[in-house]
């Protein structure tokens, strides 16, 4: 199947065949039908499959197809980076068409705010907003969404996550009854269903490998002690294949303390975090995107709502606290059917994490050996046998100790997700 099956607009054809799309991806292939017969749709698909074309196609024929005043099209993005991303997407997709887009998100300064209010004003054909600074213009009461036609939200369940259903159904309210609903989203669970059924009374369904990483990436994993992790990096740093690399860390304190010491170890090394000005953010994805910066460190603010083609190697740092995080971390890499690698560092008390990783993914990663000159690493199965045995209540001392551990763990993976 090509997009030729589609039978979009010619101007949009003429944009794809510039970008060099022929064949979509499963989820375009099952979506676009559905959305270009007016369809209300939830669909489920793993990062780097193409769920943004998967949406963006049929609303901008669409559009094209109905010429209509005011603001046509509302995205919702759970963060400035996706926003961003999409955003340029459109502007790819609609260059040879008149149809107008906006990013609209906080943290710019008051020029981006007076850019943003004109274009809310004036109606841009596709707004992509963060729900918070929606929020805020809506309160001025100069946004007109009576001519809205279409209601799409990217990444659903992360804005779920992130606490945003009161404000989504805040901005729901102001929008016509009748209009096109689409909830895109990496993962399934409850509250996307429930969500869907407040402001949908019907809809289709599309799921596309749910939880799983893409095959093109070759992923593998290090037993080490936290005192073997930067050495294990610096090793596999040396080799020069890996020309774009992103590392996670659990914290931005552990981004902060690695990118120092990599630089002074002579790594071309840059920082990501949220603790960054987003036009600060901005400039480094740009240098990242344009091969000026090697390695990026990051948090999790990295794993979802970046576009960046090309990544060689993801390193996990840190074994991430969700097992869907892992997925979306390594996600960053072979995007759109490339191939990418992916390595994760396990200290003993992180196996049975890890092991709840291998079961979402349902594939056992491979153990590697670690460098001879770092010495032996931690054995994978005795850990996590002796992880098991905390909580076995032979010694009951032991039992509440490690029953403690285990919660401060679930606790700091909460705590580290807000401070991201």
């Amino acid at each position: 199947m090509t997009f030729r099956d589609f039978n979009l607009d010619s101007r949009l054809m003429e944009g794809l065949d510039a970008m060099g799309f022929e064949k979509p991806t499963p989820i375009q292939e099952k979506s676009i039908p559905l959305i270009l017969d007016k369809k209300n749709l939830i669909a489920c698909a793993q990062t780097g499959t193409g769920k943004t074309a998967a949406f963006i196609l049929p609303v901008l024929h669409n559009l094209l197809v109905n010429k209509s005043q005011g603001i046509n099209t509302l995205v919702l993005a759970p963060t400035r980076e996706l926003a961003m991303q999409i955003d340029q997407q459109i502007e790819g997709f609609s260059y040879f068409t008149n149809a107008t887009s906006i990013a609209v998100y906080g943290g710019g300064d008051g020029q981006t705010w007076t850019q943003q209010k004109r274009a809310l004003a004036k109606g841009a054909d596709i707004i992509i907003a963060t729900p918070g600074r929606l929020i805020s213009f809506l309160g001025s009461g100069k946004v007109d969404f009576s001519s809205l036609k279409h209601l799409i939200m990217d990444e659903a369940d992360r804005m779920l996550d992130m606490g945003f259903f009161d404000d989504i159904m805040k901005i729901i309210n102001t929008l016509p009854e009748k209009r096109q609903n689409l909830l895109f989203s990496a993962t399934m669970p409850p509250n996307i269903k429930k969500l869907a059924g407040k402001i949908m009374p019907d809809y289709e369904e599309v799921a596309i490998s749910i939880s799983k990483p893409a095959e093109g990436i070759r992923q593998g994993a290090y037993m080490t002690h936290d005192s073997q992790k930067e050495p294990l990096l610096l090793s596999i740093l040396k080799d020069k294949i890996y020309k774009s690399v992103i590392v996670f860390a659990s914290t931005k304190e552990k981004v902060k303390n690695l990118t120092r010491s990599l630089k002074q170890r002579g790594e071309e090394v840059r920082q990501f975090h949220s603790d960054l000005e987003q036009i600060e953010r901005e400039k480094l994805m740009q240098q990242f995107k344009g091969k000026k910066v090697r390695i990026l460190i990051g948090t999790d603010i990295l794993s979802r709502g970046i576009d960046v083609e090309g990544i060689d190697l993801v390193v996990n740092y840190d074994v991430p606290p969700d097992p869907e995080d892992y997925v979306h971390r390594i996600g960053r890499t072979a995007r759109a059917e490339s191939t990418g690698t992916a390595f994760t560092f396990i200290n003993p008390k992180d196996v049975n994490r890890f092991k709840g990783i291998e079961r979402l993914i349902e594939k056992e990663v491979p153990k590697l050996k670690l460098p001879e000159e770092l010495g032996k690493g931690p054995d994978y199965e005795q850990s996590s046998h002796h992880d098991k045995g905390r909580g076995g209540g032979r010694n009951k001392r032991n039992f509440r100790a490690g029953g403690k551990r285990k919660g401060q763990d679930r606790n700091q993976g909460r705590r580290n997700k807000r401070r991201n």
